[in-house]
């Protein structure tokens, strides 16, 4: 029996990159103090220090394939936490988004 490509996409590739795309998110890292980063509205952070504005941008597709929203925010709000620990901010303002899979947050130092 000989199978032909397209059935060989169907049941081996398509199935493959699926199961990769709801995994992806087990490779972004969780620096030191990134857990303790919370996410507040803008309206909220007047008394806080700026520590400045983060672009972050995750992987949203796989191959021909469009990664879960969920999974994507997901992953773009865990990218943030890492670079507003790393900056010494402990609060996140989501900010635009100009496009799936990137997105900008204001970083704050808001408690002691």
């Amino acid at each position: 029996m000989q199978f032909s490509k397209e059935i060989l996409v169907i049941t081996v590739v398509l199935p493959l990159i699926a199961a990769l795309s709801g995994c992806a998110n087990s490779l972004i890292g969780v620096h030191q103090g990134a857990d303790r980063v919370s996410l507040a509205d803008a309206n909220q952070v007047g008394a806080c220090q700026s520590k400045g504005k983060t672009i972050v941008s995750v992987l949203a597709k796989i191959g021909f394939i469009n990664r879960l929203d969920e999974v994507v925010e997901a992953d773009l709000y865990q990218v943030a936490r890492n670079d507003a620990a790393d900056a010494g901010a402990d609060t996140l303002v989501k900010g635009e988004s100009q496009e799936f899979g990137k997105r900008t947050f204001d970083m704050y130092k808001c408690r002691p």
